[in-house]
């Protein structure tokens, strides 16, 4: 209980879903921290996923790869953040995606039972959580709506407004990736935004 009470994990759920120490005793089971390096696989496409992801510190991706191999990033996951591929762990059914570790970080591996069985000791949670999955659709929507109708310049202060503390995590052509443009694009319209900031 010593290492998790000083985590970002403890301090989020306890602040946002009103979980106690008592409670936390209680989810042991359905929680484990682990160390994870650069660049390393958590879940390969092909394999089920089993757990949702709490990034405790440090930077997640969720990709997919083309025919060509190419790497295509559909969300980053920095401190706070859960990722998981919901519909292979609901469907059980093979992954699609790729989840890796792009900065050592430190992730805490959430059994799906976790959920149901903190909603169980605590109302607070359950309200919690229904909520961050409507905001999780919510920004699902929004992403898809970039990609169709946006510029990607207006895609781009998207991402910034999303994610503020990345721009200097993370290469620029991951964020040209997340984007859907060429790393030249994104160079392009970076050059147009400092034009007219002047």
């Amino acid at each position: 209980m010593k290492d998790l009470i000083g985590s970002n994990f403890y301090k989020y759920y306890t602040e946002k879903a009103l979980l106690d120490d008592c409670d936390f005793e209680k989810l042991l089971p359905y929680f484990e921290f682990r160390e994870l390096s650069h660049n390393q696989l958590i879940l390969r496409a092909g394999e089920v996923c089993k757990h949702f992801l709490f990034v405790d510190e440090g930077l997640l991706q969720f990709v997919s790869l083309d025919e060509k191999g190419v790497e295509h990033i559909l969300q980053f996951a920095p401190e706070n953040w859960l990722m998981a591929d919901r519909s292979s762990m609901y469907f059980d059914e093979p992954s699609l995606y790729y989840i890796k570790a792009i900065e050592p970080s430190k992730v805490v591996f959430l059994h799906p039972n976790f959920f149901s069985e903190a909603a169980k000791l605590r109302f607070e949670f359950s309200l919690f959580t229904e909520k961050s999955l409507q905001r999780s659709i919510y920004y699902l929507q929004r992403r898809i709506n970039s990609l169709l109708a946006m510029t990607a310049k207006e895609r781009y202060l998207e991402f910034i407004e999303l994610y503020p503390n990345l721009l200097l995590r993370v290469p620029q052509w991951m964020i040209a990736s997340y984007l859907g443009i060429t790393p030249e694009s994104l160079s392009r319209v970076r050059r147009e935004i400092a034009k007219d900031s002047f």
